[in-house]
């Protein structure tokens, strides 16, 4: 063991005669070459420091419309209150300004306001820590003022997640309903200040999309979804169902939605566009409104004069129906953010819209209705930072690629490509942007006009990685069928022609930085190799010392002396997704696949380095990075589809 003479520690070996570390990733060994300047003084036992910058949520981008619903209110501070990955948004839409409940752990799938509009019950799905073990999918009730935790609620109660709550409108709103998603879809009434369940029963063993305590009867309960509508009585210490009969009307496949009008009456809506109208106290049917929408009715708000809105699916189309159910006026909805998911009443005569493609609109039937929150639809993993600019670009598996300004929160232009996107890159001009595609396909894109300036093929396997060279001279194409493709630059991006191929790798290329100086570049790859590139002969500089003393522009690549202490003790190597350093070198921040975005401090050099943490998305974080002056970190969610960003405080 002499010649590791500087010390070893279970997982990292430090060799002082090669000048490297060598740290394991699933018993693999990742050797990593020391700079000069810091080798003489080098030991693994130095402990390494906390940053002492820190990220603050400053601003969420997204809204889960997708498959959620009756999840966007207004409160009487003027905020709309709804949720994306983990967290609960309160969004003043005339102060521009966001506030951020990070209570849960994992999803947010449902919410529900009390009736004295500040407390808040928000439902999670069952989560996981790092270790594996299942964290317990629960209700938190929590002050939307001081955004303080009040209950929590069926912690080892609720299975798989926590889909309707809702609490009791009369006797001071002290019960709440809950249904999670076991096979029963458990129906469960809690006395929730004293954080005690009531009484449970079987809901059905169909979806269940809404539960509801009836406004004015604190006895009576709503279930409605797939194939059902049940009215529950909850008396004498126990819980009794009646299923809404249809009789001469088609049973709908589901019922989406329901509400309750001044008079008692309920009303829902349905799969097959038709709202029905169920007597006060009733399980009948005495009034119909046949195929009023084409497709489904997704929303439906009792406006506080009387009159009911409704919200359409596949036509996209609100409505505004008065206290006698006549048809008053109709509005559409644009075709780019999708079908109508829910409908929430504002102030005057505005209406707040939820869709299923994760936007919020802001409007009335008499104007229409303009975006307010744009949001992606499926899994983010592209994203870039302008180089001189407070803009980003994100881009996804549903072929949106949007370039924001973090200032407006807004999309300065958003386009649809052909291909599902998966990787940006700027031009350092800041004039054209590099978009890397899952099918080998790669645009360049002129960031004023957002045209198409050229589109290239390299493979038919996903581009992971798209980068231009600090000089604007090449463009480096890093594909999953494991070369990097090299492309010279001119015209300020808008020409690019393909210098040849870098093959050396065994495995898909991942992570890619280049030299301050352009001269070389580093990869990693899919079985934890670092290579470096000379991208004038496309050849792998094979010499150590050529690499060694490098000043790298970047710091994207997951493995490499300067990141390693990202890595905890027995980590997979796929396990964290992405990393950035700040501009000014002194942090450096992580995205993992535990929902978690951590900062260290630059270099990060020491095995398991201490670090800040933070929540906000759930399971996979996809990747992270810095703006160009560092005041803003910015990250993407896979299955959860938002951007986060982060002041740097």
């Amino acid at each position: 063991m002499s010649s590791f003479g500087a010390g070893k520690t279970k997982e990292v070996i430090f060799s002082m005669e090669e000048g490297s570390v060598k740290m394991f990733l699933r018993g693999r060994p990742v050797p990593m070459l020391i700079p000069d300047e810091l080798a003489p003084s080098y030991s693994l036992d130095t402990r390494s420091e906390l940053p002492s910058r820190r990220l603050k949520l400053d601003w969420v981008y997204g809204y889960r419309g997708r498959d959620c619903r009756a999840n966007l209110y207004l409160l009487p501070t003027g905020e709309i209150v709804y949720f994306v990955a983990s967290v609960a948004v309160l969004y003043s839409v005339e102060e521009q300004r966001q506030r951020h409940y990070l209570g849960h752990n994992d999803d947010i799938k449902c919410l529900a306001v009390h009736p004295d509009m500040v407390t808040i019950a928000t439902g999670q799905v069952a989560g996981t820590t790092k270790e594996g073990k299942p964290l317990p999918p629960h209700v938190r009730v929590w002050d939307s003022v001081s955004l303080s935790t009040l209950h929590v609620l069926g912690l080892g109660v609720f299975d798989r997640a926590v889909c309707c709550v809702g609490f009791s409108k009369s006797n001071g709103g002290n019960l709440l309903c809950a249904v999670d998603e076991s096979n029963d879809h458990m129906l469960s009434v809690w006395d929730w200040a004293k954080e005690t369940k009531v009484i449970d029963g079987k809901c059905s063993n169909e979806a269940v999309l809404v539960a509801t305590f009836h406004p004015t009867d604190p006895t009576v309960l709503i279930t409605c979804g797939k194939s059902h509508i049940y009215f529950w009585n909850l008396e004498g210490g126990g819980l009794s169902k009646r299923q809404g009969l249809f009789e001469k009307h088609e049973k709908p496949k589901y019922v989406l939605c329901v509400t309750f009008l001044e008079g008692g009456d309920v009303v829902t809506g349905d799969s097959g566009g038709n709202l029905y109208v169920w007597g006060k106290g009733g399980n009948r049917i005495t009034q119909a409104m046949l195929g009023v929408h084409d497709g489904g009715v997704f929303g439906l708000c009792a406006l506080r004069d009387g009159t009911l809105v409704s919200g359409g699916g596949r036509d996209r189309r609100v409505i505004l129906w008065g206290s006698d159910y006549s048809k008053l006026q109709e509005a559409e909805v644009p075709e780019d953010f999708g079908p109508v998911r829910t409908v929430a009443e504002g102030r005057g005569d505005t209406l707040y819209v939820g869709t299923t493609r994760n936007s919020i609109l802001q409007g009335s039937v008499h104007t229409g209705f303009s975006l307010l929150i744009q949001g992606h639809v499926e899994e983010l993993w592209g994203l870039a930072t302008h180089p001189s600019r407070g803009q980003f670009v994100t881009c996804g598996q549903d072929k949106l690629v949007h370039l924001w300004s973090v200032e407006s929160h807004q999309p300065l232009w958003s386009r649809i490509i052909e291909d599902p996107a998966h990787s940006a890159g700027f031009h350092p001009s800041g004039s054209v942007l590099a978009i890397g595609t899952v099918t080998g396909r790669w645009l360049l894109l002129d960031t004023e006009t957002h045209d198409l300036v050229a589109i290239h093929t390299d493979g038919n396997e996903q581009i992971s990685v798209v980068s231009f060279s600090p000089d604007g001279a090449y463009l480096a194409v890093g594909s999953h069928d494991n070369l990097v493709y090299l492309y010279t630059v001119d015209q300020g991006g808008r020409k690019v022609s393909r210098l040849g191929k870098c093959s050396g790798h065994s495995s898909f290329i991942t992570h890619l930085d280049w030299a301050q100086d352009s001269s070389c570049f580093v990869t990693n790859s899919g079985d934890y190799e670092i290579l470096y590139w000379d991208p004038a002969t496309c050849k792998q500089i094979t010499t150590a010392d050529a690499v060694r003393n490098v000043e790298w522009a970047t710091a994207t690549c997951v493995l490499g002396f300067g990141v390693f202490g990202i890595w905890s003790e027995g980590a997979d190597g796929t396990d964290i997704n992405a990393v950035a350093r700040s501009h000014d070198g002194k942090l450096l921040a992580s995205a993992d696949d535990f929902g978690k975005v951590h900062l260290f401090s630059y270099p990060c050099c020491q095995p398991r380095a201490l670090s800040h943490k933070y929540g906000g998305h759930s399971s996979h974080v996809t990747n992270v990075a810095f703006l160009w002056d560092d005041s803003v970190a910015l990250t993407t969610g896979g299955k959860d589809t938002s951007v986060l960003q982060w002041r740097v405080v």
